[in-house]
């Protein structure tokens, strides 16, 4: 495929980065123009993007033995032999012994948990107090992730590990690196080594207790795998467990501050209803289908790849965006618009049109386990505490998840 960037192109995506402040503009002015298979016309970086139900179904299921996510990135530099960043029999292994903690039969036993924990955070602000949603959520998602993974009560060690976190987070997010792979990565060693000492500390902790745990740890433990590959797994889990659900919390609130008409029905629903939440359930499905969190897939190509569009030849890097499939006009009708009520009519969309925990066999490991912590702490907090959004301008930031920045400031008051 031969692409031809015309000045009119390339003006709007010029204006399209300034106005959004982000990537994500400029991708969306490249599919509008030129469609589902494209080059990023950047010397020196020219990686092909493709989006859509094909090119998903594609990558995802029929062609994904032709792509790699062992990429050279900080992705992998971070989580080495994490199950992320494997691919064949050795993913396949790790995956097999993670597939346990996070079946949907043992969804039940978290609800009690995840109440807990969200109670434990929201028993730290006031009547009146304006607080981030962002770092609120972000706050009940490592507690959680903590809690169900390692079997660690993590409120008393959020200080000691919150900034390495963020910096461990911001290591791998979009950044010069893409166009620089050797660049120096200053300033990031000493968080990263709060966080490997942090969880060498718990492994050790838990090879040397004597009663037995059924979780995530115990599993990897249980495999024999050594310390560094557990280690790597626990990351991995650690990282993509809390940041995407911090993602998903904060965008939904986000969207309920900003149209106050949905916001008041879901509390209706929540006053009247006992658990089956079905307005709550389709502002969720719609927040993942406008910002999922992991809204864009990086992979090496093996093989030559074909696409209805175009080939990509083997050596290639290649994306498939989450995020423009979701915001296919031709899938979606009002796909910019917030619209709960799409998932409640009925209407069908092509297979692989909504992505947002990925597809086929390295579908995400925890979709159900998300979806059902964000129902269960959504509600909760809705259920106890008014949130009134502040109107501060929020736009999407491509980091290691889509996230809104600068935060999503909203004013609380608890409901009697």
């Amino acid at each position: 495929m031969k692409q031809i960037i015309s000045p009119e192109l390339g003006r709007a995506a010029l204006r399209s980065l300034i106005q959004e402040g982000s990537p994500l503009g400029p991708l969306k002015v490249m599919a509008e123009y030129v469609g589902r298979f494209f080059q990023i016309p950047i010397p020196g970086f020219r990686p092909y993007v493709v989006f859509g139900p094909e090119a998903a179904r594609k990558v995802l299921v029929t062609d994904r033995d032709k792509l790699l996510w062992r990429n050279t990135d900080p992705v992998t530099d971070l989580l080495q032999r994490g199950i992320l960043v494997t691919d064949g029999d050795e993913h396949d292994h790790y995956r097999s012994l993670m597939e346990t903690p996070f079946h949907p039969s043992q969804l039940a036993k978290y609800t009690e948990m995840m109440i807990g924990q969200t109670e434990r955070v929201m028993s730290t602000w006031q009547d009146g107090q304006t607080v981030d949603m962002l770092v609120e959520g972000r706050k009940i998602a490592l507690l959680i992730i903590m809690q169900t993974l390692f079997n660690k009560d993590a409120w008393n060690d959020i200080p000691k590990i919150w900034n390495p976190i963020l910096k461990t987070i911001q290591y791998i997010s979009p950044g010069a690196w893409i166009l620089w792979r050797k660049m120096p990565r200053f300033g990031y060693g000493k968080s990263l080594k709060v966080i490997d000492d942090y969880l060498f500390g718990i492994i050790e902790e838990r090879r040397k207790e004597e009663r037995r745990v059924e979780d995530f740890l115990q599993h990897l433990i249980d495999a024999r795998l050594s310390d560094a590959v557990i280690r790597d797994q626990m990351l991995t889990m650690l990282i993509a467990g809390h940041d995407t659900s911090t993602a998903l919390f904060a965008w939904t609130f986000a969207l309920l501050g900003q149209h106050p008409e949905i916001h008041e029905k879901v509390l209706l629903e929540i006053d009247r209803a006992e658990g089956k939440y079905q307005l709550l359930e389709n502002v969720i499905k719609e927040s993942l289908r406008l910002y999922p969190p992991i809204h864009i897939g990086n992979r090496r190509v093996a093989q030559e790849i074909e696409f209805a569009e175009g080939n990509i030849p083997a050596g290639e890097r290649m994306f498939y965006s989450i995020y423009l499939t979701h915001r296919d006009p031709d899938i979606w009708e009002n796909a910019e618009q917030f619209c709960p009520d799409r998932f409640a009519h009925g209407r069908k969309t092509p297979p692989m049109s909504y992505i947002p925990f990925g597809g086929g066999p390295r579908s995400c490991i925890g979709a159900a386990f998300g979806q059902a912590e964000a129902r269960i702490v959504i509600a909760h907090l809705l259920k106890n505490f008014r949130f009134e959004f502040t109107g501060h301008p929020i736009r999407a930031h491509m980091g290691a998840t889509l996230e809104p920045r600068p935060g999503v400031r909203m004013k609380v008051k608890r409901r009697k």
